[in-house]
């Protein structure tokens, strides 16, 4: 159902080195797409992916900046480690706690994990113990 989504960001090399420590735990990488920009995703030709940039989009309306409005992705963890491993990861590259690793009330069989990236953006990493 999803092909791509995209935020941007106020420091590339800020948010490319936060997005490359998280994106290890949860079996991802990151691929260079331009000067202005990069994708998160499990490879260079897959999708769906997520674009981080710092251009300002087409579609952006008048008065649209980085941060303005906050996002949330939450990304497909393997295990209740790779969940841990996230966090962790977030942590350490400069990311914020937004909730810390374990069960959701009210959601069976699930763990994650919530930080904020360095632009305010709340980034989870779930598992779904099916």
């Amino acid at each position: 159902m999803l092909d791509h989504t995209g935020i941007v960001v106020t420091d590339l090399a800020t948010a490319r080195a936060f997005y490359d420590a998280i994106a290890r735990p949860l079996g991802l990488l990151t691929v260079s797409n331009g000067e202005g920009s990069f994708l998160l995703g499990r490879g260079p030709e897959d999708y769906p992916y997520l674009w981080i940039g710092a251009l300002r989009p087409s579609y952006w309306v008048e008065g649209s900046r980085p941060g303005i409005n906050q996002m949330h992705i939450a990304f497909t963890a393997e295990s209740e480690a790779a969940v841990d491993a996230f966090h962790k990861a977030a942590l350490e590259a400069g990311g914020k706690d937004n909730g810390p690793p374990g069960p959701r009330e009210g959601v069976p069989d699930y763990y994650g994990a919530f930080v904020l990236d360095p632009d305010g953006n709340n980034i989870e990493a779930c598992y779904r113990n099916r």
